[in-house]
């Protein structure tokens, strides 16, 4: 790597001379040739020649460019070809059919198709999917990379976190299991890499970087709850992909394709494999995951203008804007908004409590919030919030409840 890194730059500048020298002698040759010392003809013809061989020395310089460009960034060592081979026998494609009804009460079928990756757990063979790749789902199959397919069960699911595990009925000889590790040591910058099944493409790999970390998506199977502390990745997602394994250069699984934005460019979601590390024992054994921590509070994310309209220091956190009866915050005595304002054409509540450290994290709106409770924090447990009331800071003990 660090040869690599030495070669961009004194390597570089030996390139630039030496483009720089080639040039120049053509230059003198062209000044030699409007002196009139040779015939049209072989002016013209050396010419040419000297062309060529500046095209051919400059093609070899950019090869050389790519070369390097490439060896910095995937560290000297790493082969993507090499990590897809590693990889390309655990992913699989999951199909199902949804049966729905018109007007007229008759049935009509809705294929749907996704992508999954094996998992050995505790010795068992399963598959990991997303839970919206199987909702309402039946007739579901499972197909390996070559070719064979075999019928499939849903073990367990988690619509929360839009996770699912599979049984299927193959041969031993038909699992190649992944491993997955703590997406925790994820930065962003890191370069990550996508195997799915694209429109149905199967095996198809995708490389990107990671864009962003602890944001929260909301999908429809959530009933309103965001999905906490999702990856976002550049690595090019489309339809199908979705269930698929999000890899380190190691091969190593560190998160779960779930989600694309329409109409954007570079812009995918990823659940982080602590999530399914989390989960998974839960999702084989009994079949569902119940430990997701409520506040029983709805709020928006503090702004500057919002502070402004009540006549307040704090420009980040998460305003609270309504408490549920009866629920943990409620209990705790914390306040939602007394009354509606308009900010920048939307009527918002205020005069809520400001959320803004929990256990003496910093919160600066909901994506630091929910991820903070899902990932350090269950159900049953204390947490000592601090907040922003009317300019006064003041912390206040919270027992979390159960998600309704």
């Amino acid at each position: 790597m660090e040869n690599a890194q030495k070669f961009g730059v004194k390597g570089f500048s030996a390139i630039f001379l030496a483009v720089t020298v080639v040039i120049s002698l053509v230059a003198g040759g062209l000044a030699g040739y409007l002196l009139g010392i040779l015939p049209m003809s072989e002016r013209i013809k050396d010419l040419e020649d000297e062309l060529l061989t500046l095209k051919q020395q400059t093609s070899n310089l950019q090869t050389t460019q790519t070369i390097v460009n490439n060896t910095y960034i995937l560290g000297g060592n790493i082969s993507l070809s090499g990590l897809y081979e590693k990889v390309k026998d655990s992913v699989v494609i999951i199909r199902g059919v949804i049966v729905q009804y018109d007007v007229f009460h008759s049935p009509y079928y809705t294929q749907v198709q996704g992508s999954g990756f094996v998992y050995n757990f505790s010795g068992r063979m399963v598959v990991i999917t997303n839970y919206h790749v199987v909702q309402r789902a039946v007739n579901l199959t499972v197909t390996f990379i070559d070719g064979n397919g075999y019928a499939a069960t849903v073990l367990g699911s988690d619509p929360y976190v839009d996770l699912a595990v599979l049984s299927v009925n193959a041969p031993s000889s038909e699992f190649k299991p992944l491993e997955i590790v703590s997406s925790s040591t994820l930065k962003v910058g890191d370069i990550v890499v996508a195997v799915g099944n694209p429109y149905g493409l199967a095996g198809s790999m995708s490389i990107g970087i990671v864009s962003a970390l602890g944001r929260i998506i909301t999908e429809e199977q959530t009933s309103g709850y965001p999905i906490a502390n999702v990856i976002q990745t550049t690595a090019p997602l489309n339809p199908g992909n979705s269930g698929g394994p999000l890899l380190n250069l190691q091969g190593q699984v560190v998160g779960i394709t779930t989600a694309i934005v329409s109409d954007s460019q570079g812009l995918g979601f990823a659940i982080p494999s602590n999530t399914i590390l989390r989960e998974i024992a839960s999702l084989v054994t009994v079949g569902y995951y119940n430990k997701h921590p409520w506040l029983g509070a709805l709020g928006i994310d503090m702004t500057y203008e919002i502070a402004q309209a009540m006549g307040v220091n704090v420009t980040y956190g998460w305003l609270i804007t309504h408490v549920v009866s009866g629920g943990p915050a409620a209990n705790a005595g914390l306040r939602g908004g007394t009354k509606n304002v308009l900010i920048a054409g939307k009527y918002v509540t205020i005069g809520g409590d400001i959320i803004i450290a929990i256990n003496g994290t910093k919160i600066t709106g909901l994506d630091a919030l929910s991820t903070y409770l899902e990932e350090n924090t269950l159900p049953g447990q204390t947490i000592e919030v601090t907040l922003a009331r009317e300019n006064q800071t003041m912390t206040v003990m919270v027992t979390l409840g159960t998600r309704p």
